[in-house]
């Protein structure tokens, strides 16, 4: 098939590349025009000039002139500068002279790469576009702690974590201080989309969203908290009852990606136990909410008791870390002198506790090759039946039978339910 282009003499490449800056400059343009002040202090550009932008960047970009697009670069700099001085006021801002620019690059890098230009012009338009609604968010919408947390996480997402050394630490069995990290920066992770997750819904979401996204922290603090409201506030039993269930549910959920971050292939073995717990969680989670009919009351007593906390736990999180250190080397330590009983043996005493750090040690183990990925299915059983005995426990204590008698079946039944798909799956091995 003959090529378009030829012609007019040029490729076809080179004719859809000035298609896309065209397009981008129009569309630029005719956001900048929507929103042009009027009057006195009238904004300089609009449809025509981010059109003739962006078409300038291509033609710049096409000729292929050594330094022609740079050239042209800073002349548009100078003519938004020398615009800005000729029309600044109350209010004024920088917005479209810098719009002005990035569209001359944008036409630019259509020649060379319209796949990026159009996605990009698009991406720009939309923010903005978004001008009042992004204000809004930063100004009344986003909180300050919660500001510093995000900042907070992205340092340590996008600094610390590149820096720390990947190489396995004997001191540490085999694990590596990157992971570590890494896995602390994935409950942190969990702990801001709960947050999120949790400003978006409203308190109408019910004591039942509150303790899913709650037991992503901890389970059985959550556990505690809704017994002790339970307690002091009878006629929420059950929606109490939802919440405790639903951070159960969570626990599974967050056992499972643990797992798929540290030790894939086990993960994979894993998964239909993992998905069974949250299922037979998160339905009875459900049903529990479903019946409780003072789901208003609820919603209300959901709200976070934290007042102005920003929504990162660093602390737990950090303790957390330095507790999956002490776990695993002892349970490498119990598995190098007793063998499968002292690691099992590990895991039992150290799930009583917590749940993550035995699965992370197991998963570390495996990802080393030490064990295999039905050994980390019995440990992850074995390690659910421990914590869910402390659960348990915690659950009387704190909310009495009454609130217990919903709580211990939700612990028990995925356990009971999972070992036997798990003798299944071992047999059909």
């Amino acid at each position: 098939m003959a090529d378009p282009g030829q012609a007019f003499g040029v490729s076809s490449g080179l004719l859809f590349g000035l298609a896309a800056a065209l397009g981008s400059g129009l569309l630029i343009g005719l956001e900048r025009e929507r929103h042009k002040r009027r009057g006195t202090h009238r904004e300089p550009a609009g449809l025509r000039t981010f059109t003739l932008a962006a078409m300038s960047g291509a033609v710049a970009q096409a000729l292929d002139v050594p330094g022609l697009a740079p050239v042209g670069a800073l002349a548009i700099t100078a003519l938004a500068a020398m615009a800005y001085l000729r029309s600044r006021g109350p209010g004024r801002g920088l917005t479209t002279e810098v719009a002005l620019l990035v569209t001359y690059l944008i036409g630019a890098l259509c020649v060379t790469a319209p796949l990026l230009g159009s996605p990009a012009a698009i991406v720009m338009t939309a923010l903005l576009a978004a001008r009042t609604r992004l204000h809004r968010f930063a100004t009344q919408v986003l909180r300050e702690e919660e500001l510093h947390d995000g900042l907070l996480l992205g340092a340590l997402a996008l600094v610390v974590l590149p820096l720390m050394p990947q190489e396995p630490l004997p001191w540490l069995a085999g694990m590596k201080a990157h992971s570590l990290l890494g896995l602390m920066l994935l409950l942190l992770v969990l702990q801001a989309v709960g947050h999120v997750a949790l400003r978006l819904a409203g308190p109408q979401a019910g004591l039942a969203l509150s303790g899913l996204l709650s037991g992503l922290v901890s389970s059985t603090a959550t556990i505690a908290a809704m017994g002790a409201r339970s307690r002091t506030q009878p006629g929420l039993t059950l929606a109490c009852a939802a919440g405790a269930v639903m951070s159960t549910c969570a626990t599974w959920l967050q056992a499972q990606v643990m797992l798929f971050a540290m030790a894939p292939q086990a993960a994979m073995t894993v998964l239909p136990v993992s998905l069974l717990g949250m299922v037979l969680c998160g339905g009875q989670g459900w049903l529990l909410a479903r019946r409780s009919h003072r789901l208003e009351h609820a919603a209300q007593a959901a709200a976070s008791p934290d007042g102005r906390r920003g929504p990162l736990r660093l602390r737990e999180a950090l303790l957390l870390s330095l507790m999956l250190s002490a776990v695993a080397v002892a349970v490498s330590w119990a598995r190098e002198h007793f063998g499968t009983s002292g690691l099992y043996g590990a895991v039992a005493l150290t799930a009583l506790a917590d749940v993550h750090a035995p699965i992370a040690s197991l998963a570390g183990l495996q990802a080393a090759g030490s064990i295999s990925a039905a050994q980390v299915l019995q440990g992850l059983l074995l390690a659910f039946a421990c914590n869910s005995a402390t659960r348990g426990i915690t659950a009387v204590a704190a909310g009495g039978w009454g609130f217990a008698r919903y709580v211990v079946p939700a612990l028990a039944l995925p356990l009971a339910v999972g070992a036997g798909l798990a003798t299944l799956l071992a047999g059909a091995r």
